[in-house]
Parts: structure tokens; sequence; C-alpha cells
């Protein structure tokens, strides 16, 4: 399978949950008419449990009243963002054999393991379970959706995150699962911003594009504009 030319990446510091959602659905329906290329979003989120579309409310146990929840279309059970987190949102058309959801969910894991490594961190995928591990405890969560086989929401890697956040859910509906982050683990110094560097890269070997592109915020926003009022968007 010929390599993919090349990989949108736009890093859009703090967003708003709901506000990343409504980029996301706009990016996908302008992903699917190839007004687009591949994109990948990486970002941030205030305060926010979400659901995934069958997930049980009963794994939310005690949330402080101010942090939203929010159920939406992706898979998996209940998940915590918030600062000191990166969440990717991959945008990408699936082709060909491509067209494996289990396939494009390992890859996400190895992609996240191959991040890890770069600093330091031997972390391992687990056969049966969706995200990614150090020893027993999570560092990463998975959740994805997908619209005639283009990619929305995507995953969550703990950086600095408060892990207390945690102790309000049962996170992915995994009794006992225990949280830890980079900070974690003993190398505080990284930043969220920091690993989006080293995941983007991970992320194009791993999805095998020849090159990335950065792509400013305000050009993200400006195709969502475009996109809305019916205009073709470029990228």
């Amino acid at each position: 399978m010929p390599r993919k030319s090349k990989l949108n990446v736009a890093r859009l510091g703090v967003i708003d949950y709901q506000a990343a959602l409504d980029l996301q659905s706009a990016l996908v329906a302008a992903r699917m008419r190839d007004a687009i290329g591949d994109t990948l979003l990486l970002l941030e989120h205030p305060h926010v449990y979400t659901l995934g579309r069958g997930a049980d409310a009963g794994f939310i146990l005690d949330p402080p009243a101010d942090v939203p929840i929010h159920r939406v279309s992706r898979g998996g059970q209940v998940t915590y963002h918030g600062p000191g987190q990166l969440v990717g949102y991959p945008i990408l058309k699936l082709e060909g054999a491509e067209r494996d959801v289990i396939r494009y969910l390992r890859k996400l894991e190895q992609v996240i393991v191959d991040a890890l490594a770069a600093v330091d961190i031997e972390a391992q995928q687990r056969e049966g379970l969706t995200g990614v591990w150090v020893g027993g405890e999570k560092i990463a969560s998975i959740g994805v959706g997908i619209r005639r086989w283009t990619t929305l929401h995507g995953f969550a890697i703990n950086v600095a995150t408060d892990l207390r956040c945690f102790e309000h859910i049962v996170p992915c509906g995994i009794a006992g699962c225990r949280m830890t982050s980079i900070a974690g683990l003993g190398r505080p110094a990284i930043t969220v911003m920091e690993f989006a560097t080293i995941i983007e890269h991970a992320f194009a070997t791993v999805f095998d594009y020849r090159a990335t592109v950065i792509v400013e915020p305000r050009v993200i926003w400006n195709t969502l504009a475009a996109v809305e009022n019916g205009a073709p968007a470029q990228g």
C-alpha cells in the first residue's frame, strides 16, 4: 500500500469540549467529501467527564457539581478529560485495508506506546482491552467514532493530569483501574505541548505519512466557518 502524502496537524490549546465536538463534526463532513486532508487535532480540555454511546452512567460515582458530563458517539465507557492531559482527535479517511476498526485501535495504541518510549517510559497494550498501560496502571484511554469510514474522537494521554479527578468515576468501566501519568512516573518537566510534538511524529510513522504539516489554529477554525457556509475548504 503506498504511503500517504501528508498529515495536517493542528495544536489548538485549551478547547471547550462541546466546541471540540462541533469542530470534529464539521471536519468529518469536510473530510468525507475531500474538502480537507487527513488531520490530527491536538489539544486540552477543561474539566469534563464523558460517556461513550453505550456506557453505563453508574460508572460515574460522585462527580463535582461544576464539572459537565457529556454522552457522545464514541465507543468505550466513562473517562475524564482535563488540564495536563493531551487529547488527540484524528480526522482520517480510512481506505482499503485500513477499514478495520480493531486495526485502527491497535495502531492508535502503538502510537502512544512509541511516543512514551521516546521519553523512556515502557508502556504496553493489553489483550482484550483498549488503551495503554504502564505496569498495572493505565496512562492513556482511547474511544473512537467512525462515520462512513471517517474517524473522530480519539485518545487521551495523562501528561501532568491531576489523577484525583479519576476518583469520581470507574475509569473506562474497569473495576479497580488505577491511572498514572508521565509526571507521576517521574518526568514532571515534560509539558503537554512537548509531548504533543512526540505524538505527532509517532503518529506519522505508525500511520505511514510521508510528512506532517503544522496548521495554524485560525486555519482550522476558518475551515470550519467555510464548511458551515458551504464554501470549499482547503488542506
